[in-house]
């Protein structure tokens, strides 16, 4: 049964169960190792092998999302610059578990945790031209793909710093005093109510744990695209202030092909609001080194 928190699961899936799942529904990789990978808000992740991933929703709005990236996110590769998780095996409902569940080829690499800023920075260009080329897919053919636009209200600043001061009281015996005051001095700064809203096809939660790097630091793929939507393109460029360091911020905006105010000031707020959640999963499940970064990614986005 679900939770009191908002990322807790209604179902989950242990190494046993996918194993069984995915050895009766393809037969041919039954004979490959499962390990379970990781887990989100709305999916489990098992390696199959060294080949495949498979995502495994564990709640109910993630069935959705699921179906609308088996249709989508092939007809994306075309726009791509940065490797993704492209679906292989599509998996439907049984009676054994409630949801279709996606199997992805694999995507190799690392979260940027304890990157240098020197290191973030030589990605600048590459997230740039990432983002470009993903916010020109048509947003006709999105929404007739399934993706939901602005579900999440992006342009409704006010209502997002609310949200905001309910989460930090949460968090806040895991903030030093600097970190904490750093944060509500930017809120009380931040006058605006609502900006414009603006249409594009997003990966919808571009944070450090769905950015893989290789060995030596450099950005190497892009996975988790449960939150494709339509909606405000800082959503994505949110990544500027998150995970690139003030120096590096202008060329990624020069690549990306400028970017007005209003635009800079959501996508800085959003580089704070989604870490502050991830703290928050983070201190509950125990994990300081994802609460570290968190800090680190907050702390980054308000540095000029």
């Amino acid at each position: 049964m679900g939770g009191t928190n908002v990322w807790d699961a209604e179902w989950e899936v242990d190494e046993e169960q996918a194993r069984t799942l995915i050895g009766k529904q393809f037969p041919q990789l039954s004979s490959k190792q499962v390990k379970r990978l990781d887990s989100g808000w709305d999916n489990t992740v098992f390696l199959i092998g060294d080949e495949y991933v498979f995502r495994f929703p564990r709640r109910t709005f993630a069935i959705g999302t699921i179906r609308t990236e088996g249709r989508l996110l092939p007809e994306l590769e075309p726009f791509m610059t940065l490797p993704y998780p492209i679906p292989l095996f599509y998996g439907e409902a049984s009676d054994e578990y409630p949801a279709p569940f996606l199997g992805y080829a694999y995507v190799p690499g690392d979260f940027p945790i304890g990157l240098t800023e020197e290191r973030r920075a030589l990605s600048a260009e590459k997230l740039a031209k990432f983002l470009r080329r993903l916010h020109e897919f048509p947003v006709q053919a999105a929404l007739k793909g399934g993706v939901k636009q602005d579900h999440r209200n992006l342009t409704d600043i006010a209502s997002r710093k609310v949200q905001m001061t309910g989460f930090l009281s949460k968090v806040v015996d895991h903030l030093s005093p600097e970190e904490s005051g750093a944060i509500e001095t930017y809120m009380g700064r931040l006058q605006k109510d609502r900006v414009e809203a603006v249409n594009v096809l997003l990966h919808g939660d571009l944070h450090f744990k769905n950015i893989l790097v290789n060995e030596n630091g450099i950005v190497s793929g892009i996975i988790d695209w449960g939150d494709l939507s339509v909606g405000h393109p800082a959503c994505d460029l949110s990544v500027a202030y998150s995970f690139l360091p003030p120096f590096a911020r202008g060329a990624f905006f020069e690549t990306y092909g400028g970017a007005d105010e209003e635009t800079k000031l959501l996508a800085r707020l959003i580089a704070v609001y989604i870490p502050i959640l991830i703290l928050m999963q983070a201190v509950d499940d125990g994990n300081e080194a994802i609460a570290a970064e968190a800090k680190f990614n907050i702390m980054r986005a308000l540095s000029d």
